[in-house]
């Protein structure tokens, strides 16, 4: 952040040359110095390059205020809360103005009164530009109060008559003039509610009690909503809805690298995952939004896949405290453990009552198979089969230690070229090593070149 300007009195603003510009031409020029320098305008989103972001740049250059629709995890707020960043860093308003008055054209009554007594005294405040962005998520009870405003009783008690529009509190729509306001699930508010949005986003006025109050906002406005034959909450009211200028549609990664990058971004994990765990766990989520056992009405959320790859750290951090390793790196023993901790965040058809998790137990396991294949396709595996021609075993799971799974394969050929697959490469620590060994024992078990058993929450390979 650069610091604010010095200047505090429309004069001195005044002699700086400031050009003020409404909030739409302002990010209208903003997006063009950003696409003409080739920098990313919303940063932090992923695999919308070539569908979304295109739709929402020819939105915002045409100045129209937008719907962004689709289903739960899509990121549809995370995207909402980046266009803040094509506002100026810095903006100057009226010094206690409760609308954020630009100081060269004020249009609420107390800042006109004020601009006449003072002229170029006029006290001036900078806001950042994200002080500009305010966001509400629509609920039921929300009121006309709430996003508009109300008369406040106090001020009418004060002598004020309720014709005077200074006796008005103003709700969330009139405080983020001069910026950006984000109206998350909007078919969630009551239809009588949505039609006290008509004249912001077609007169661009606001009218409380009974009373107009010519208030001329200047703001960009944003909602979301998830499909209308998925909610069933509500509906955006067609009039609200042909008074937005873009209904722009996401979507889910629509490439594995995409959703891995999802993953790697937005998780907060407490121990190492290799990246072919994370793939697993990405295939995973894909695998389900593709599954006919799925309700794909409400989707599978990235969240989904996120507290997954949050859940295999947590599995691999107690492993490591219980047994004293040194550093937690999560192996396949570690990927079970989400299917119990995420059932809750998967909607199932009409019919699959009491299969819930064995469905869940399918797709992972064709998952992890998948990820074997991409990853070893062509390898030489003969060494890791070789370990149990003579009827030896492999004993794994969550409480037996990297160091103790090594120990039992000892040195396997073509361990090293399984290791540059993985990524991991020479430098792989032990942890690594004991996680790629895993992750090639199930492999093979998957594709039926070696047997496996589980016994007392212990695997065994070659049984």
């Amino acid at each position: 952040m650069t610091p604010a300007p010095t200047t505090s009195t429309l004069g001195e603003l005044l002699a700086t040359g400031y050009r003020h510009r409404p909030v739409k031409e302002e990010i209208r020029e903003n997006l063009v110095v950003r696409l003409r320098a080739g920098e990313s305008a919303f940063p932090g989103m992923v695999g919308f390059d070539e569908t979304v972001l295109p739709e929402l740049e020819s939105a915002l250059l045409a100045g129209h205020d937008l719907v962004l629709l689709g289903e739960r995890g899509q990121g549809k707020t995370r995207l909402m809360r980046t266009v803040a960043g094509l506002l100026d860093e810095w903006s100057p308003t009226v010094e206690g103005c409760e609308i954020n008055d630009n100081p060269t054209q004020p249009v609420c009554r107390r800042c006109l009164a004020l601009k006449s007594e003072l002229g170029e005294a006029l006290p001036v405040r900078w806001r950042h530009r994200d002080e500009r962005y305010s966001e509400k998520l629509a609920t039921p009870d929300t009121s006309v109060g709430d996003l508009i405003g109300d008369v406040d009783p106090i001020k009418v008690a004060e002598g004020r008559t309720l014709g005077d529009p200074e006796t008005v509190h103003y709700g969330l729509v009139p405080r983020a003039n001069r910026g950006i306001f984000g109206l998350n699930e909007l078919p969630d508010l009551a239809e009588r509610i949505q039609v006290a949005l008509f004249n912001v986003l077609e007169e661009r006025d606001i009218q409380i009690r009974g009373y107009a109050l010519r208030l001329p906002l200047d703001l960009l406005l944003i909602a979301t909503a998830n499909p209308e034959d998925y909610t069933n909450r509500g509906r955006i009211i067609t009039p609200l809805k042909d008074r937005f200028g873009a209904e722009i549609r996401t979507h889910y990664p629509q490439e594995v690298s995409d959703e891995v990058a999802v993953v790697a971004q937005e998780s907060r994990l407490v121990a190492d995952v290799p990246e072919h765990l994370v793939e697993v766990i990405a295939r995973f989520t894909r695998g389900l939004r593709e599954s006919g056992s799925v309700d794909q009405r409400s989707g599978v959320s990235a969240r989904f896949a996120i507290a997954g790859a949050e859940s295999v750290a947590a599995s691999a951090l107690r492993r490591a405290a219980r047994m004293h390793e040194d550093a937690a790196v999560a192996r396949v023993c570690d990927v079970p453990t989400i299917v119990p901790t995420l059932l809750g965040k998967v909607e199932f058809e009409m019919g699959e009552e009491g299969r819930e998790r064995d469905i869940l137990e399918h797709v992972l396991k064709v998952s992890m198979a998948e990820t074997f294949r991409s990853r070893l396709a062509g390898l030489d595996l003969s060494g890791f089969t070789g370990l149990f021609e003579d009827g030896s075993v492999v004993e794994t799971g969550d409480l037996v230690t990297g160091a103790d799974l090594l120990a039992q394969v000892g040195p396997v050929p073509g361990l090293s070229k399984v290791l540059d697959r993985l990524g991991d490469g020479d430098d792989a620590s032990p942890g690594h090593v004991a996680a790629a060994v895993e992750f090639v024992l199930e492999g093979l078990h998957l594709t039926r070149r070696i047997d496996k058993d589980t016994v007392a929450g212990r695997t065994v390979y070659g049984a």
